[in-house]
């Protein structure tokens, strides 16, 4: 089943949509990643099925084709891990299709399937509000700095596992308040 995850990314200063399908094609089981990704996006292969089979959660003995669009944008770093490994679970129908459908989802994984910090979360924040979407997922030491967009529900998220539970009703991510300007930690370098 085709499965799409909305991410973004940054493109000066300003945060551009990227729409990340995830779908099976013949093949020996192995992972493409197409649609101008660079080398840090294109190791997200080895990451995510990692931080999937570390986190206790199946995945795929197929050949899996990951687009990454539009393909005119440049795609940079690991931030896509989350929402491709979202797509991978969404794909396989271990998550419920539509869960995602007004959500942005940023993150890099650790092979352990913890959701580390990602560069241009505010641009990326930014983007998704005006770009009509209700809610953002990122990394939980990124929560302060999105919450500064407003009308837009920040949903912090530790690991992959946490996040699976909170889409299969187990256990839910309640969304991060709106900071007070003066006390936003600042993320790790």
């Amino acid at each position: 089943m085709l499965s799409r995850v909305f991410s973004c990314a940054v493109v000066g200063l300003e945060g551009v949509v990227v729409e990340v399908e995830v779908d099976t094609t013949r093949g020996f089981p192995g992972t493409d990643i197409v649609g101008l990704p660079n080398q840090a996006v294109k190791e997200s292969r080895e990451r995510v099925q990692a931080a999937i089979k570390n986190s206790g959660l199946p995945y795929p003995r197929k050949r899996i084709i990951v687009n990454l669009a539009p393909a005119a944008v440049r795609k940079e770093g690991p931030t896509y891990d989350l929402p491709i490994a979202l797509g991978v679970l969404q794909m396989q129908m271990l998550i419920p299709p539509g869960g995602m459908d007004d959500a942005m989802v940023i993150g890099e994984l650790s092979l352990d399937g913890t959701v580390r910090h990602s560069k241009g979360i505010l641009p990326m924040a930014a983007a998704a509000r005006a770009e009509g979407f209700k809610r953002i997922f990122v990394a939980e030491v990124d929560a302060a700095e999105a919450a500064l967009i407003p009308d837009l529900d920040v949903i912090p998220v530790k690991s992959l596992s946490e996040l699976y539970k909170h889409f299969v009703g187990e256990k839910t991510i309640q969304p991060r308040a709106s900071p007070d300007v003066y006390t936003i930690p600042r993320p790790p370098a």
